[in-house]
């Protein structure tokens, strides 16, 4: 079985959004990524003050963690933006713009925030992937239950 979404941009009675999908539904395995914000492999803040490039770190985080449970930015169904000023959310949206490059963006919210676990973070994302399931007939590993650390 894969995986496959659909995206409902404007459903009846909703005015549409150029910036998200109201609805996405699908099949596959669930994949839940925790709050990523813009540290870099040893823990430093990149791009301190700098919205646009927080947003960037954060987004390639995502997709590192996107990757370890093999899937992509296809697969999101849904994003939460968490920003310490909405006026961040442009260079947010440029950042998400850049990593979904052109596939159907996903049901997304944004919430300003008084704070981040660090005060010089301003962005924060988490997100909800659907990643084709995995099956023994096509040599893949199966429904086994890993912790990876």
């Amino acid at each position: 079985m894969t995986s496959h979404l659909t995206h409902v941009p404007a459903p009846d009675g909703l005015a549409p959004s150029p910036q998200y999908s109201h609805v996405v539904w699908g099949t596959g395995r669930f994949v839940a990524i925790s709050g990523q914000c813009a540290l870099d492999a040893s823990g430093a803040v990149v791009g301190e003050g700098d919205a646009a490039a927080q947003a960037h770190q954060v987004f390639a985080n995502l997709e590192r963690c996107l990757a370890a449970a093999g899937a992509g930015f296809g697969d999101v169904v849904k994003l939460t933006y968490f920003v310490t000023d909405v006026a961040h959310l442009p260079a947010v949206r440029d950042a998400r713009d850049a990593h979904f490059a052109g596939a159907p963006l996903p049901a997304s919210s944004a919430v300003q925030v008084s704070a981040l676990v660090r005060p010089e973070l301003l962005v924060e994302i988490e997100a909800f992937a659907l990643v084709p399931e995995q099956t023994a007939a096509t040599g893949e590993a199966g429904a086994e239950l890993r912790l990876l650390r």
